[in-house]
């Protein structure tokens, strides 16, 4: 008798934590490896934020808050989202979650029946898949590439949407590419979705406020598909929050409402000191923590001067987030020193044994022939890394 679910058996690992435990073991047996795989923030976590946490402990906040969240973060939230994004929001349409991770978690577990589609354009966040594999639903793939600058228009769109179509899923800025849509891009996809008011959009905007060229539009300013969007954000990237696990979602009533069973049943309400940390972070005038962000372009700027001399890389100028997704597809059907390359999974494998630089293999992305680098790390790291990658591959062109 088989003892696991046919669900948990569908379920692959993430490749980003594969690649980044691999990367760990060979630093435990003594190997100098440089790990660009996890996309965390490394800088420490503000000091005013830190000490908001540190009241709410001596406060006594170290009950149950509410399963949606603490109205006075809610409130916050609804503050930021009209700020930053100009849209309204009323604290009763947002939950607070564990993570933007259960925030997309708790859309999908109120929306998507068995054999329900979800349009994912490709490249995606290597977690999308596998949440929608978890709530019983199908992915539909609709492909971009590097010619396209990895976004899919209008046309494709209404071409993947079918009588099965649920919801579409998609970050921007996305990870992994480092584009992002912009305000006319969003509106062509808005007009198609307003034909069929039974998709939902689900809007990961995590990496909104790392962005080097504009200020990040969200595709719910669009009224005519304000009814049928879930925008998801929360702390990890723009307050280097990453372990504090705070992310959101903010829909209209009926979805909310749907979130809010759905998490009262797994986790309720996240940790209150993290919430209460976190409304002093949302207050905060953004240009307070600029300071990230402009460390994170002088890196892009860094790595991009660097990368694109490495031989057989096809590689964008990223706009936004922290990650840079070169086309490695001059190397897929090769054998490099013995080693076979069928996809960029065996490529990223490749580069870690061989130039002990870690990076993440684009299948699971949705992009067999990219690989993704972290440009989260130390500009001497960024340097090296660049360098052990150069070299090693002059040796196969």
């Amino acid at each position: 008798m088989d003892k696991l679910s046919d669900r948990v058996k569908r379920l692959g690992y993430s490749q980003t934590f594969v690649m980044s435990n691999k990367a760990r073991e060979m630093k435990a047996n003594g190997i100098d490896v440089i790990s660009l795989t996890l996309g965390e923030p490394d800088f420490d976590v503000p000091d005013n934020i830190k000490q908001a946490a540190f009241d709410a402990i001596n406060q006594n906040f170290s009950h149950y808050s509410p399963v949606p969240g603490f109205l006075e973060l809610r409130e916050a939230i609804a503050y930021k989202l009209k700020r930053d994004n100009n849209i309204e929001y009323k604290p009763t349409q947002i939950c607070v979650s564990n993570g933007a991770k259960q925030a997309i978690l708790n859309v999908l577990a109120a929306i998507i029946n068995d054999g329900d589609e979800v349009i994912l354009p490709t490249p995606y966040w290597v977690s999308y898949d596998e949440m929608v594999k978890m709530m019983g639903g199908n992915s539909v793939m609709v492909s971009t590439s590097y010619v396209t600058d990895f976004k899919i228009t209008a046309e494709q769109l209404e071409e993947a949407i079918t009588d099965k179509t649920k919801a579409i899923l998609f970050s921007s800025p996305c990870n992994p590419s480092g584009g992002y849509y912009t305000y006319d891009e969003l509106k062509s996809l808005a007009q198609v979705i307003a034909k069929y008011p039974q998709v939902t959009v689900i809007s990961d905007e995590i990496y909104e406020f790392i962005n080097y060229e504009t200020k990040t539009a969200s595709i719910a300013q669009f009224l005519e598909i304000y009814e049928q969007t879930a925008v998801i954000n929360g702390m990890s990237k723009a307050f280097a929050m990453t372990g504090w696990r705070i992310g959101y979602s903010a829909c209209p009533e009926w979805l909310a409402k749907a979130c809010e069973k759905v998490q009262g049943q797994m986790t309720s309400g996240a940790n209150t000191m993290a919430q209460r940390a976190s409304i002093t972070a949302l207050k905060t005038d953004p240009s307070e923590y600029r300071y990230m962000i402009d460390a994170f372009k002088k890196r892009r700027d860094l790595v991009y001067g660097l990368i694109t001399e490495i031989p057989g890389f096809k590689v964008l100028l990223p706009k936004a987030a922290f990650y840079f997704f070169p086309d490695i597809s001059h190397y897929i059907g090769k054998t490099l020193d013995g080693n076979e390359i069928k996809d960029a999974d065996d490529f990223a494998m490749f580069i870690l044994e061989n130039a002990h630089v870690g990076c993440v293999g684009g299948v699971s992305f949705g992009s067999p022939e990219c690989i993704r680098f972290s440009y989260a790390a130390s500009e001497d790291d960024l340097r090296e890394a660049m360098r052990r990658i150069k070299e090693l591959l002059q040796k196969f062109n």
